[in-house]
Formats: C-alpha cells, structure tokens, sequence
C-alpha cells in the first residue's frame, strides 16, 4: 500500500470521515488484547514494534539487535510475518531457495545477521523457532499481536514523522492510541532526531538512535536516478540529497511493491538519458529480478546507537545468565 498524503498533515475532513471506523477497529483490537491468554515462551521474545503503519525504521534495529545479540553468543532468531510474502508458513527462510514474493523483503534482509521464520500464526512461528535451536527470539512486528508473552518490548519511532495526524487507522496511520501503546512499551527506539511532543511523558527508556549510510561519501556531486518502494520514499530521496548527491529523478511506488521486468527496464533507460546511477534501497533490491540486482546501486544504511550501553543494559536481565560479549 502507498500512505495517504494525510495521514503526515493535520486532521482534515478525510481523518473526520474515517475516524469513527478507526474507533471501531482501536475496540476490536483492545478487546482482543483483553481476553487473550499469551503463549509463553521457554527462552527470551524480545519484540521490535511501531505504533504506525508505513514505516519506521523497524527493520534495521531488529538487523542491529541480532548483531549485539551475536556479539553476546546469543544463538538469536527472527519470527516474522513475511509481509508481502506467499508462504503462510513457518517457514525456515533460505535466500537460495526463496523470493520476496515468497517470503517478503524483510525476511530476506534478516537472514544476513540471523536465521530467519515466517509466520503467519507467530506462536507457530515461534515454536519451529525453538524447534530449529534457537536461544532467544527477536519478534519482528506483533506488538499489537497479544497471542505471544514479550520479555522486552521496544517501540521503535521516526522522529521526524512521529505519530503522523495522530489518528487511527485508516483516518491516520496509527495501529492503536499512542497511550495504550507506550503503556505496554519497555523502551522507545526514537531515530534520527528529537523525542516528539507525545513522549514527553514516558518514563521509560528512550535509546536515540541513527540510520547512518554507509560508504555515504561516494555518492557527493554524483547524479542519481533514485527509486524506492519502502513506507516513506521521500525520507531515501531526500538522504540522497543530504550526502551530496544530485537527484534528478525519483520515483515512488508502495510500500513492498514487487517490480515488474518493465518498471526496471524504464528506470535504467531513464538513468541512462540522464547519464545517472541507478539506486534504491536495500529493502527494494530484494524484490528486484534476479539479472537486475548487480545493475543497480544500493544505499546500504545500519543503525548507530547513541548509547549502546543502555541497550545491552535492558537487555541483561531477559537474556540467559552466562551469555558474554566476544572480545
């Protein structure tokens, strides 16, 4: 799906109209969370969530949790949906033998740091998990899922968009009010800037965090033909901007948009007029054909910690006692 314009703009008469659909959906979800009975796992489910649909940067801290987790002998696992994907699984993700049509982007992209369970029924998931030897799991989205008990639940904010108009799906992007949200939350990954105004009082941890490029240098004073299917494209074309690079063509599509042969053969003609690069996002690369992804450029993003020590310490007490840092 692409989000609307006005879920990012104050409420307007769009965010009227649906806001009693929202309400409705907002009850539907707090009775299920009040009469659910939590599936307990034998080991540590450490959830990474947002509060809006479209986007948040959830994906690279779960990659970066995984990375602190196996610096700490933590035999981690990623229990996931697959967004996008066909498989109802669980499903053991095997980049050579699935696609992102298959088993969706984001699953793709974790098994670069982790192995890796899609899922639709989540508790399944993370039973095969526990089957497979994991050690302790990292529950990618499911904060709004009550079907399984979280050790640690962190929420994870772009600063820069907040909590959108503030509305419920679908007159806003919120999955549930950002009360009952941060209620349930043990910590806010807040990235790439300011706390917005609607955290001004969780007394909880807020861990500040970037999405830092990498290798961004290479990119300053070069022309780009920039793409990008992800919740909010403007935020990659406007990184683009920030490094020095001169955009000038992008073009959006949905948010896990799975591209056609045609769609890239347009692009790379259109960079070649231009006598551009062609790039896009790590998360678009895996749902380009196969014959395509070493023809186009990736900007490769990982997330750094402001205070990673703060992280490791909410960690502690939710991880198995003789766990270690290596070297």
């Amino acid at each position: 799906m692409r989000a609307p314009d006005f879920w990012g703009e104050p409420p307007g008469l769009a965010a009227a109209l649906l806001t009693p659909v929202g309400a409705a959906l907002d009850a539907a979800g707090r009775l299920r969370r009040a009469v659910a009975r939590p599936y307990r796992a034998p080991l540590p489910v450490i959830c990474v969530g947002n509060l809006v649909a479209g986007g948040a940067g959830k994906t690279p801290v779960v990659l970066s949790l995984c990375e602190i987790l196996r610096a700490r002998n933590v035999d981690a696992h990623v229990v996931m949906r697959g967004y996008g994907g066909s498989l109802a699984g669980p499903v053991a993700v095997d980049p050579a033998t699935h696609g992102a049509a298959a088993v969706g982007d984001e699953a793709l992209l974790c098994t670069d740091v982790a192995p890796c369970w899609v899922a639709r029924d989540r508790v399944a998931g993370l039973r095969a998990a526990i089957a497979g030897g994991a050690r302790a799991v990292v529950l990618d989205d499911g904060f709004q899922n009550p079907a399984i008990a979280k050790d640690l639940s962190l929420l994870v904010v772009d600063a820069a968009y907040g909590f959108g108009n503030g509305r419920l799906l679908p007159a806003g992007p919120l999955r549930e009010t950002v009360p009952a949200g941060l209620a349930r939350a043990d910590a806010v990954v807040l990235l790439d800037g300011d706390s917005p105004p609607e955290l001004a009082g969780f007394d909880r941890p807020i861990l500040h965090a970037r999405l830092e490029p990498v290798d961004a240098n290479r990119y300053a004073g070069m022309r780009v033909v920039a793409f990008a299917g992800i919740g909010r494209p403007k935020k990659f074309f406007d990184t683009l901007r920030r490094l020095g690079a001169e955009v000038v063509a992008e073009q959006a599509f949905p948010d896990h948009h799975p591209f056609a042969p045609g769609e890239t053969v347009s692009l790379r003609k259109l960079a070649d007029r231009e006598n551009a690069l062609l790039i896009t996002t790590d998360k678009d690369r895996v749902r380009l054909p196969d014959d395509w992804r070493i023809r186009i450029d990736v900007l490769h993003v990982k997330i750094r910690w402001q205070d990673e020590a703060a992280l490791t310490a909410l960690l502690a007490p939710v991880l198995p006692a003789h766990t270690a840092h290596r070297g």
